[in-house]
C-alpha cells in the first residue's frame, strides 16, 4: 500500500496528481544547500551507494554531485568534486571530436557520449577509464556523467594484442604490425610535421634456411630464425644510435624479416644498414650444438613517402630482392626504377600476348636472302613484328622470349608459319615466270615439345599449296645440336616430308661436328659475329685488319659444309667488300642490310625478276 505523501493538511487523501510522484518522508528532507544530484529522493541512496562511478553535472559543465565511488576512482573527497570543471576532471578536452560531442550533450542536442581516456591517479599511477554522458530528464536540466575504470580490461587487451601483433618464434613484430607502422609512416601527417619526409626499408630473406629446416628439423630452424632475430635487433639499435628512432625489425613469415627505417636520411643510410646486416648474418651461428651458416639477400628501397603506399613500397622491395638473388644471393640491391620499368614493359607484354594474336596485332616482314654467285633473290626470311597498341611497333627479341616461356610461342608460330606460307605461294601465283623463291621461319624448341608440328606443317602446306622444298625451318644451334628423343624425330619427319632445316647461330654454341653429320640438316647460317669480321676496306691502309685467321675460320666451316652436302648463308653482310670475300671462300648466299632491311612482301615483289638484288636496291 502506497504511504502518503506529506502535505500541507492532515485529512484527506492526496491529491489525484500526487499520487504516481515519489513517497519523500519529513526526515528524507534535505535543507543543505544543494549538493546531491536532483534526482528524485528515492534514488539519492543509490547514487551515493553505488559501485559505478558517477557525477550529475550541470548544463554549464559544473558537476553538481559525485559520489563515493568517483571520489575513490580520482583521488578525491566527493564534496571537494562539487563545483569543478567535469571536462577537466576525465580529460574531456583532450581532443577537438570529443570536446565537440560533450559540448552538444550538454545542449540537449546529442543524446550520448562514451569515449576511452586514460587519466592520472594522484598516488602517480595511471588508469584506463571509459566514460559515459547522458542527458538527465529535462526538469533536472543536467546530465549524468559516469566513470567505469576498465584498466584490467585494456591490460588484457594489451596483452591479446601483443600476441597477435609478434611471432611467437622470434618474438618480433609480426606481418600485421609491421604493414600497420608503415601505414601509419605513409601517413601525410606523419612525414609533413617534422622528419625528412623519407622512408627507407631492406626486405631480406635467408640463402640456404630451407635446406637447413629441411635436413635438420623445424625446431633447429626456429633457434635459427631466433638468433638471425637477435642480430638483425642488434643492427637496427646500433644504426638506430645518434638518430631520432631505431629501424623497426620485423618478421613477415618464413624466413623473411623487414628492417622499417622512418624518416631516413638518403640511400647511404640504407646501405650502411644492409652491410651491416649481411656482415652479421654471415658469421656462424651455434645452434643445438651445431655450427650453421647462412647468407642473406637484401632487396633495398629508399624514397620520399609522398605519394608512397605500402602496396607499392612493398612492390618495389620484393622486386629488388628477387633482383638480388638473381644476381648471386648474398647481398644487397638498391632498386632501380628504370630496371623496374623494363620489368614492368615485360610483364605488361607478357599479359597481353596471347589476346594480341587473336587480335591480328602482328605482321610479318621479310628480308631477301640472296645468292652470292648471281646476285639473285633466292629466298626471304620471315621476321615478326607486334604492332603493340602501346608500345609501337616491336621487334622479336622484345617478346618472343615471353612467348617460349608462357607457350604462346605455339599459337605464334602457327600464325606465322600460315602467314608465311600462304605469302610464299602468293610471290609464286603473281610471278609465274621467275624461279619461285623459298620462305624461312625461325621454330622455337618448345613448338617442338608442346604442339605437333609435322602435322602443323603438313596441314599448312596443304592449305597454301606452297611445295615443301619451298619452306624451310630455321632452329638455334643449341637448340639442334644435340637432339635426342622427340626433337630429332621431328627433325627428320620434317626433312623426309622434303623441308629445308637451317641451323641459325651457327658457331655461337658448342659445333658438335661428329653429331652434326648425322643431323636432317641442309644449311647453315653462320652468326654475323664471324662475318663482321670481313669488314674492311683493302683500299683504306689506314684501317686496322682483323686477325687472317678469322677468315680462314670460316673458309674452314664452309668447306666442311660443302663436304657434308650443306649450304652456308652468311648472316650480317653490310659492305660489297665483305660480299666478296665471302663469294670467294665459297659462301653460298648472303642476308643482311648489303641487300636489304627486313621489308614488307610488296617491296620483296618489286624485286622480283630484277638481274641483281643490290647494295640499297631493296631498302625502304
Amino acid at each position: 500500500m502506497r504511504e502518503r505523501a506529506v502535505s500541507g493538511t492532515s485529512e484527506g487523501p492526496a491529491p489525484a496528481a500526487d499520487l504516481d510522484r515519489p513517497v519523500v518522508t519529513e526526515s528524507e528532507i534535505d535543507t543543505s544547500p544543494r549538493t546531491e544530484p536532483p534526482a528524485h529522493p528515492p534514488y539519492r541512496s543509490v547514487f551515493t551507494a553505488a559501485p559505478l562511478a558517477m557525477a550529475v553535472v550541470d548544463r554549464e559543465g559544473m558537476v553538481v554531485s559525485a559520489n563515493d565511488s568517483l571520489g575513490a576512482l580520482l583521488g578525491t573527497a566527493p564534496d571537494e568534486l562539487a563545483g569543478a570543471v567535469a571536462a577537466d576532471l576525465v580529460d574531456l578536452t583532450a581532443d577537438a571530436r570529443t570536446w565537440h560531442a560533450y559540448r552538444e550533450v550538454l545542449r540537449g542536442r546529442q543524446s550520448r557520449l562514451r569515449c576511452t581516456r586514460r587519466l592520472k591517479h594522484p598516488d602517480g599511477h595511471s588508469l584506463w577509464v571509459q566514460v559515459t554522458v547522458a542527458p538527465l530528464p529535462a526538469e533536472d536540466k543536467a546530465v549524468l556523467l559516469t566513470v567505469a575504470d576498465i584498466s584490467s580490461r585494456r591490460e588484457l587487451q594489451a596483452r591479446l594484442r601483443h600476441l597477435q601483433m609478434h611471432d611467437p618464434v622470434t618474438r618480433l613484430p609480426n606481418r600485421t604490425l609491421f604493414f600497420e607502422r608503415l601505414s601509419a609512416a605513409l601517413e601525410a601527417e606523419s612525414y609533413e610535421q617534422s622528419g625528412t619526409g623519407r622512408i627507407g626499408l631492406c626486405y631480406l630473406d635467408l640463402d640456404g634456411f630451407k635446406a637447413i629446416n629441411d635436413t635438420l628439423g623445424h625446431r633447429v630452424g626456429d633457434r635459427l630464425l631466433a638468433a638471425v632475430a637477435e642480430r638483425l635487433t642488434r643492427c637496427a639499435e646500433e644504426a638506430g644510435q645518434a638518430r631520432p628512432s631505431i629501424p623497426l625489425v620485423a618478421r613477415l613469415g618464413g624466413d623473411e624479416f623487414a628492417l622499417l627505417v622512418e624518416d631516413s636520411t638518403g640511400t647511404e643510410q640504407l646501405a650502411e644498414l644492409a652491410e651491416s646486416v649481411l656482415e652479421a648474418i654471415q658469421d656462424p651461428f651455434d645452434i643445438s650444438g651445431q655450427r650453421l651458416s647462412v647468407s642473406a639477400s637484401i632487396g633495398v628501397v629508399e624514397r620520399h613517402a609522398a605519394g608512397t603506399t605500402p602496396t607499392a613500397l612493398m612492390q618495389a622491395a620484393d622486386t629488388t630482392l628477387y633482383w638480388a638473388k638473381a644476381d648471386g644471393k648474398s647481398r644487397w640491391t638498391l632498386f632501380d626504377p628504370e630496371r623496374n620499368a623494363h620489368r614492368m614493359t615485360r610483364q605488361a607484354l607478357a599479359s597481353t600476348l596471347r589476346p594480341a594474336i587473336d587480335r591480328g596485332e602482328f605482321q610479318l616482314e621479310y628480308q631477301p636472302l640472296v645468292g652470292m654467285e648471281d646476285d639473285r633473290l633466292h629466298g626471304v626470311e620471315a621476321l615478326i613484328r607486334w604492332n603493340h597498341p602501346q608500345f609501337g611497333v616491336l621487334t622479336p627479341n622484345r617478346f618472343i622470349g615471353l612467348a617460349e616461356e608462357d607457350g604462346s610461342i605455339v599459337p605464334l608460330g602457327r600464325w606465322v608459319l600460315r602467314t608465311a606460307c600462304r605469302q610464299a605461294r602468293r610471290w609464286q601465283l603473281d610471278h609465274p615466270d621467275e624461279p619461285p623463291i623459298f620462305v624461312s621461319v625461325n621454330v622455337a624448341v618448345r613448338q617442338v615439345w608442346d604442339s605437333d608440328l609435322v602435322a602443323d606443317v603438313a596441314e599448312i602446306l596443304a592449305e597454301t599449296g606452297l611445295a615443301p622444298h619451298l619452306l624451310q625451318l630455321e632452329l638455334t644451334e643449341s637448340a639442334v645440336m644435340g637432339s635426342a628423343g622427340r626433337p630429332l624425330q621431328t627433325l627428320k619427319a620434317l626433312s623426309d616430308m622434303g623441308v629445308r632445316i637451317a641451323i641459325d647461330d651457327f658457331g655461337t654454341g658448342y659445333s658438335n661436328l661428329a653429331y652434326l653429320s648425322r643431323l636432317p640438316v641442309s644449311v647453315l647460317k653462320l652468326d654475323g659475329t664471324f662475318v663482321r669480321g670481313f669488314q674492311y676496306d683493302d683500299r683504306d691502309s689506314t684501317a686496322t685488319r682483323p686477325n687472317p685467321a678469322d677468315e680462314v675460320v670460316v673458309e674452314a666451316m664452309i668447306q666442311l659444309a660443302h663436304r657434308l652436302g650443306l649450304t652456308v648463308t652468311a648472316e650480317c653482310v653490310e659492305t660489297s667488300d665483305q660480299a666478296t670475300r665471302l663469294r670467294r671462300i665459297g659462301c653460298d648466299t648472303g642476308q643482311g642490310w648489303l641487300y636489304s632491311r627486313p621489308v614488307p612482301p610488296d617491296r620483296i615483289s618489286e624485286l622480283l625478276g630484277t638481274p641483281g638484288v643490290q647494295a640499297g636496291v631493296g631498302n625502304p
